[in-house]
């Protein structure tokens, strides 16, 4: 990897390595901020929301039923940290999976599979997760994802936004 091949979305990580890479006459007094691909917990009683990625073992033991699914992957993650499954067309709720901490937790959200399409709300103990598509699709195919947030709002006024991909279908 050189200095010019990272991409605009690159980890927050990387600010240390741009930094690095500049000639030294270029270097600003402070380093330029990295896009923000998460924030940090805000509010609450102090500790912080950790949300893991699901693994295919969690997602295997916590079988969720559904003809189509959505699923959330935070920007430069390989597993995502929100898996839902729903019907078409269904008055049931859709039922999701998180892994907060290294505990799985079901969430749910009304409408089933139609309900998840242009981002959802769902609900769970202590947890409202709200998925908020921020631009249109991208690419082709079947399931092209959106850019789109996580915000995770516990019970007692924590709050956590993840800045990543949503995407619907089979």
């Amino acid at each position: 990897m050189n200095c010019r091949t990272l991409s605009p979305g690159a980890p927050a990580a990387a600010t240390l390595f741009l930094f690095a890479c500049s000639a030294p006459e270029e270097r600003p007094a402070v380093p330029p901020p990295a896009p923000v691909a998460q924030e940090a917990t805000v509010g609450g009683d102090g500790s912080a929301i950790q949300l893991n990625g699901l693994s295919s073992a969690d997602v295997e033991a916590n079988r969720l039923s559904g003809e189509l699914g959505c699923s959330f992957a935070a920007t430069g993650a390989s597993q995502p940290l929100l898996l839902a499954m729903g019907d078409v067309a269904s008055k049931e709720a859709a039922q999701g999976l998180v892994k907060v901490g290294d505990y799985v937790e079901r969430v749910a959200v009304p409408g089933g599979f139609d309900g998840m399409l242009k981002g959802a709300v769902f609900s769970g103990a202590g947890k409202t997760i709200r998925v908020t598509l921020t631009g249109p699709a991208s690419g082709g195919g079947e399931s092209p994802p959106s850019p789109a947030t996580l915000t995770y709002d516990r019970a007692d006024g924590a709050s956590r936004t993840w800045v990543g991909s949503w995407t619907c279908g089979p």
